[in-house]
């Protein structure tokens, strides 16, 4: 599969000076015709000349590329299942093949489904058994209609288990029942969001043509133009979501901004109306639970408190807190349970389970005692990111956990809260005899300019690295909405490619993220946001100083808003690095964001810098393309080195389409391009085509 071409000269976009005044500061943009992608036939042909001047350049590894693909893709089952969850009667669960792009929703009977849940359970698939019923297929709908691309984004089972409801990602909510597939009500069109009330009914949010957030009750059997109208709000700055509770008695609507949100609930019993869920103040973030005569709110608020609070259905003003704020402690989760409450928290970035029992229902709770901490953790020093706690029954003991680690793959555990005993359910299998206890995780700490500790996580392979400064290192970091890196980087899968060749992975866990807390998200954006780039400086620095690796092998990656912090460490301090690869980055800030005043630190300038790799999407609406293409257009111009330097636009996909999000097969092509191009600018692949043995 080796191919030679020659190579084509970097190209030049052409420059159309656009003076723009902001706040008194002038600013010359020669790029900002690459917005105009409507009307300058221009743009479409400089996308073109970049993506064929990459394609040129990866081309002396094109042989190489083509067998990291296939690593990567041997290390996958062709036919997987995601792990089931019981709902009533009968196991779901979603089937996946590695060579398609779409899933099949399924089910199986439960023969002895009357019989308590058990951690021991285990879903029956033998020949005698009740076969598997595949509900919907991606794949089918798509065909029959000639849909161009198909995905269903939303899949909710009716409380008495005869309907299912589906929302399609064109935003229409289709009703079927379970057993035939037959469609049991019309479609309902427009719907972000829908909840089941009851079994007969449910609710879904809409915007109406300019765009106001607005929550709707649906009847099963009626027209959709008889909906009812239960919320509205003028302000179109105004988000709303919806989740109904573990009980399914009642359903929340949370109406937010990213500095506020409150809370309405609808009784399922009592259809008429929506209610408000006092007590209310600016900058507090609710989210609320039910069980019995309570009401359980978890909040936190602009002054870095988070807590947990109980208040009677009929007086929510009488608050209980069950679970008072502490320092450097985030909560996250709470999952309510018929006889227990458990708890999701981050303390200093580090997870924790706890379980409590409550006492029966009607009797008074004041306080949360006797909690059970759940160990599953205790052997893993980097938790890369817990999926929640969910999947549960109300009525059972039985908790769900998943979580991966940076050594261990995603991985899915029943926990008795009873007992304490835990069984594990599924672990994602990875094929090629991968065997965790090959690889080492640390958790080390970079300190700040201003003294704050930044956690970083690192994994490598034992006996493949010499730790003298000599070894590769790729650290990855995120740090923004709330989020932590995890939720963008890939799992162990992936990063194989690299751990077995000797090279170190790393995630810098710098402010804006939530590993710390609410204070961490806070101190890391608007004014704060320079606090993520130096962090991950620090990290960097503190790498390097500490012969995880040198200037001469260190490779930084990001993606979305993380692609933002790698453009921006990039023009602070490029002679750290020596490849960087930025995706869907979000690098024009000063034009489409202006959240904090411009800094010439952080802009392109003349000067030296590492190899680069800028990945984007031409259907992307969050980031859009142009960013990314005048990101690299003016570095063209204005770097001083011979370092490549490559821009890769997609015309399929969008931003939720980026590395990790697209069907497995894409993904595995678009990592071994990455991990192809980071390995050829380390100077690690020794001849076309050829592999590095890992023996």
């Amino acid at each position: 599969m080796s191919s030679h071409r020659q190579r084509l000269s970097p190209p030049e976009a052409k420059k159309v000076p656009f003076l723009m005044e902001i706040f008194g500061d002038k600013r010359l943009d020669n790029y900002h015709w690459l917005r105009d992608a409507g009307r300058d036939p221009d743009v479409q042909r400089y996308l073109e000349l970049e993506n064929k001047y990459a394609e040129s350049i990866m081309s002396e590894t094109n042989g190489y590329e083509f067998a990291l693909f296939n690593e990567l893709k041997a290390r996958f089952k062709e036919d997987d299942i995601s792990v089931p969850v019981r709902v009533g009667s009968h196991y779901y669960y979603q089937r996946r093949y590695l060579s398609k792009d779409y899933v099949q929703y399924c089910r199986r009977f439960i023969p002895n489904n009357e019989a308590p849940p058990s951690v021991y359970d285990i879903m029956p698939t033998g020949p005698d058994d009740p076969p598997e019923e595949v509900i919907i297929d991606e794949e089918v709908i798509k065909y029959k209609n000639s849909l161009e691309n198909y995905r269903i984004t939303a899949f909710k089972v009716s409380p008495n288990n005869k309907l299912v409801a589906f929302r399609e990602n064109c935003g229409t909510v289709c009703v079927i029942d379970s057993e035939t597939g037959a469609p049991a009500e019309k479609p309902i069109q427009g719907c972000l969001e829908f909840e089941w009330a009851g079994d007969e009914a449910f609710l879904y949010t809409r915007r109406n043509a300019i765009a106001e957030p607005q929550v709707w009750f649906h009847k099963l059997g009626e027209e959709q133009s008889k909906d009812t109208c239960l919320y509205r709000t003028r302000e179109d700055l105004f988000d709303l979501t919806l989740e109904a509770s573990e009980s399914k008695k009642f359903l929340f609507v949370k109406s937010k901004t990213r500095v506020t949100g409150f809370v309405y609930y609808f009784d399922v019993s009592r259809p008429e109306t929506l209610r408000f869920l006092p007590p209310w103040h600016l900058g507090i973030d609710m989210f609320v639970s039910h069980r019995g005569n309570q009401f359980f709110i978890r909040r936190s608020d602009g002054e870095f408190r988070s807590d947990v609070l109980t208040c009677p259905v009929d007086n929510t003003f009488e608050t209980t807190v069950l679970i008072p704020h502490r320092e450097r402690v985030r909560v996250e989760e709470v999952r309510l349970f018929a006889d227990h409450i458990a708890v999701y928290e981050l303390e200093e970035g580090l997870p924790k389970i706890s379980t409590y029992c409550l006492p029966p229902v009607g009797e008074p709770l004041k306080t949360l005692q006797g909690g059970r901490t759940v160990d599953i953790f205790k052997s893993e020093l980097c938790i890369s990111r817990i999926h929640g706690i969910r999947d549960s029954q109300f009525s059972s003991s039985i908790l769900r956990i998943c979580f991966y680690t940076m050594r261990m793959p995603f991985s899915a555990y029943d926990y008795d809260m009873n007992t304490g005993i835990s069984v594990l359910k599924k672990k994602e299998t990875i094929l090629g005899g991968f065997d965790e206890s090959n690889y080492v995780t640390e958790s080390k700490r970079a300190y700040a300019s201003d003294g704050e500790e930044i956690p970083i996580s690192i994994v490598y392979r034992k006996n493949r690295v010499k730790l003298d400064g000599s070894d590769p290192l790729v650290l990855f970091g995120y740090g923004s909405y709330g989020l932590g890196p995890s939720s963008y980087s890939n799992s162990i899968a992936s990063r194989l490619t690299i751990l077995d060749r000797g090279i170190i992975f790393a995630i810098a866990h710098v402010r804006g993220g939530d590993e710390k807390g609410k204070q961490w998200h806070e101190n890391g954006k608007l004014l704060n946001k320079r606090n993520t780039f130096t962090d991950f400086i620090a990290c960097a620095d503190y790498l390097i100083k500490s012969n995880y690796c040198s200037e001469d092998n260190l490779c930084i990656e990001g993606g979305s808003a993380g692609g933002m912090l790698i453009g921006a460490v990039l023009n602070m301090r490029p002679e750290l690095f020596k490849v960087a690869v930025a995706d869907v980055p979000s690098v024009d800030v000063l034009t489409t964001i202006l959240f904090y005043p411009r800094k010439r630190d952080l802009e392109v300038k003349a000067q030296n810098y590492p190899n680069i790799l800028v990945r984007t999407a031409y259907q992307d609406k969050l980031v859009p393309f142009y960013g990314p293409a005048k990101f690299v257009a003016k570095l063209r111009d204005m770097k001083t080195d011979d370092n490549l330097l490559l821009l890769k636009c997609r015309s399929d996909g969008g931003h939720r389409q980026m590395p990790g999000s697209v069907g497995r097969l894409r993904q595995q092509q678009q990592d071994a391009f990455k991990y192809t191009f980071i390995l050829k600018a380390l100077n690690m692949i020794h001849a076309p085509g050829s592999e590095q043995s890992r023996n």
